[in-house]
């Protein structure tokens, strides 16, 4: 054996994995080529070569096509409403108004697609360690000289790759359809996206980790519970803003450090909303208390090491 290959032997007694996923760790081993990877360090290959198999895996198992077609019909339906609206309203109402009902509608729409988003998130990862460990799987791929480190990586690269697509996909058709019906582009869309996708990665982040402890199911429950929790907190914190209870914001303060996908919603909104929609009051679109840029900064630290907890969980776990 070459000494930059990957040993895959499986131990005695170990279920064989899935033969697509068995012959690529496989052929990468003996031939980096075959995946366009050119030799280098072990570790760069492991994590290459784990985020295509993670990204072709979603694809044969029908996940992203299943996720892509109601994302196309999400879209179809958002396009269809939009125009019937746009074109009632043409002519009766005045240019600012047209832009607002335009914009406001977009983030309905946002504000629906970015809940898709993550529930995506945390449906396609729930049983990437979790599955292959309760099967056996895991075996296969997690042998010496490959690090454990290294797949976790992988499979949360591919995981990415895969959320950065169906960010664009929803939310970025959402913002493009608004576009081509009304001629009005709003601003900070580019901001928008990248706040929803850093909230997808938070998911992501968070339920990779539990899964290295918990079952697939158990996984996703913790991590929608967490998105739970970061809902109702920052309601919670809006009704404190409005009624002056100060012990209510700092309960929905400590449920954005616990997670921040909610206030990174929040963060998006208020980057999007039309001035009129802001002084609407509380919706899910706006609200009186707009979480800084220092929490999106923290949102992206917590990202970083809730997947650098689940690469330590996975390496010091007993297989």
């Amino acid at each position: 054996m070459r000494e930059n290959a990957i040993d895959v032997r499986l131990p005695a007694g170990t279920p064989e994995p899935p033969a697509n996923e068995r012959t690529a760790i496989e052929r990468a081993g003996a031939e980096p080529s075959a995946f366009g990877l050119s030799p280098g360090p072990g570790a760069v290959r492991t994590i290459l070569l784990m985020a295509r198999v993670t990204f072709r895996e979603a694809a044969r198992r029908k996940i992203l096509w299943i996720a892509m077609l109601a994302g196309v019909a999400f879209l179809a339906l958002f396009w269809t409403a939009l125009h019937f609206v746009l074109k009632h309203q043409r002519h009766q109402t005045s240019t600012v108004d047209f832009r607002e009902g335009m914009v406001m509608m977009t983030m309905m729409v946002l504000y629906a697609g970015s809940m898709m988003t993550s529930l995506m998130a945390v449906l396609a990862s729930c049983d990437t360690l979790s599955g292959e460990i309760a099967s056996g799987t895991i075996h296969a791929i997690a042998t010496k000289p490959v690090a454990r480190w290294c797949l976790v990586l992988g499979k949360w690269m591919g995981f990415v790759g895969m959320l950065t697509l169906y960010v664009l996909l929803i939310e970025g058709g959402s913002i493009l359809i608004s576009w081509l019906e009304s001629g009005y582009c709003p601003p900070h869309g580019l901001a928008v996206l990248s706040l929803i996708w850093l909230q997808a990665l938070v998911l992501l982040g968070v339920t990779m980790a539990a899964s290295t402890c918990f079952s697939s199911l158990t996984s996703g429950a913790v991590s929608l519970g967490l998105y739970g929790v970061a809902f109702v907190g920052g309601w919670i914190e809006q009704f404190g803003s409005l009624q002056h209870v100060r012990a209510c914001v700092n309960l929905g303060i400590l449920s954005s450090l616990i997670m921040p996908s909610d206030a990174l919603w929040r963060r998006a909104a208020f980057k999007f909303q039309p001035p009129l929609l802001g002084t609407v009051g509380v919706t899910p679109f706006s609200g009186t208390l707009v979480p800084s840029n220092a929490m999106v900064v923290y949102a992206a630290f917590y990202a970083l090491l809730v997947i650098l907890l689940a690469q330590v969980l996975f390496s010091r776990r007993d297989l």
